[in-house]
């Protein structure tokens, strides 16, 4: 389809038009039912096997072992910051965070209205251009878990390792990162992200919890605030948002179709290279705030050299079709978001479109 814009935007993102077509064609008439998806129930066996099989794709594509469960969750990965701490977040403990950007601050703000909340690493005083070196991480012994935001989507900045706890669970927000790469599943005990950057559209939180971290949760905490209550029924104790979870069927079923997530990560720093590089080669044109080593895949930040010219780039960019270029409000410049979906080629068109406006306003 050569209509198609240069999709760049933060979220909702990108869909692998091979996705769209699909959902388009079974859109009316799902599996020969005579009806969408949309409007069957969520206890037929249409929509169940749907909800299983998506479970089991997960499980497979990104590795999960035995001894966690998939959970289908509302609210998005906001609600999550609530849920957590209310969830595991126990008197006399504390909730440990590290503080990497946006996303992990509003974390820690929400924990913060539960219990007691320990920032251990921050790099704030970076401006958050950089992920903090947690090679000698020391937690409070009475910590209920270690919190991480895997990568800052607003920054830019993204973890390319992820520490050792011990004991002490790892939980980690990959909402912007998700099935972007490898990850070894076994060192967390909680890893959830919202659906719409790499795992489908908006609508469906995916959380996916060791079994060990969900016994013995608090009774006092209200029913669907409870991750027990969704793991003792599949998610399906209210209705789902069943059209969403179709939707990440389709795009797990796309990813296994490009090669799984060694070849997914290869086309990832293959596109995002094509974008650093025209930073890079541009001799203080554009400059990439993000420290060298924390650049992330997903989402590229970019300054010019005033607002001005900024203005004039996205001004030329949206003539061209270029979609969801302009920074984040909090903190402005220029982002592009360069999630699973996004083709090589509009990497390079846009790789191709910084080079020239660089030689027609240097």
């Amino acid at each position: 389809m050569g209509n198609r814009a240069y999709n760049f935007n933060a979220g909702p993102a990108a869909l692998p038009l091979e996705v769209l077509q699909r959902a388009q064609e079974e859109f009316v008439d799902f599996k020969g039912i005579g009806m969408s998806i949309m409007e069957i129930s969520h206890r037929s066996s249409e929509y169940e096997q749907v909800h299983n099989e998506t479970q089991e794709l997960l499980k497979r594509i990104f590795g999960i072992p035995a001894g966690y469960q998939i959970l289908f969750l509302q609210g998005g990965a906001s609600s999550q910051f609530a849920m957590i701490p209310m969830n595991f977040l126990r008197a006399g403990q504390v909730g440990s965070y590290v503080l990497t950007g946006a996303w992990a601050e509003k974390a820690v703000q929400e924990a913060a209205l539960f219990g007691e909340v320990a920032v251990v690493a921050s790099s704030k005083e970076q401006k958050f251009m950089k992920i903090p070196d947690l090679s000698g991480l020391s937690l409070p012994a009475n910590s209920s878990y270690l919190h991480v935001t895997s990568n800052e989507t607003i920054e830019g900045a993204q973890f390319q390792s992820y520490p050792e706890t011990g004991n002490v669970p790892l939980i980690a927000d990959m909402s912007s990162d998700i099935l972007s790469r490898p990850v070894d599943v076994s060192k967390f005990s909680m890893i959830y992200a919202g659906a719409q950057k790499n795992l489908g559209p908006s609508g469906v939180t995916v959380a996916i919890i060791k079994d060990d971290l969900l016994q013995d949760l608090p009774k006092t905490i209200p029913t669907m605030l409870r991750y027990e209550t969704h793991s003792k029924n599949n998610s399906l104790y209210n209705t789902p948002p069943a059209y969403s979870i179709y939707m990440v069927n389709l795009v797990l079923k796309w990813i296994e179709e490009q090669g799984g997530l060694t070849v997914i990560e290869k086309n990832n720093i293959e596109k995002s290279g094509l974008i650093y590089s025209a930073i890079d080669n541009s001799n203080g044109f554009y400059r990439g705030p993000v420290d060298l080593g924390s650049r992330s895949t997903m989402n590229i930040t970019f300054r010019l050299q005033d607002e001005e010219l900024e203005k004039k780039f996205i001004k030329e960019t949206e003539q061209q079709v270029f979609v969801g270029l302009k920074g984040h409000r909090s903190v402005g410049g220029l982002r592009a978001s360069t999630y699973n979906a996004v083709p090589y080629t509009s990497c390079k068109a846009l790789a191709e479109f910084m080079t020239d406006f660089q030689q027609r306003n240097s």
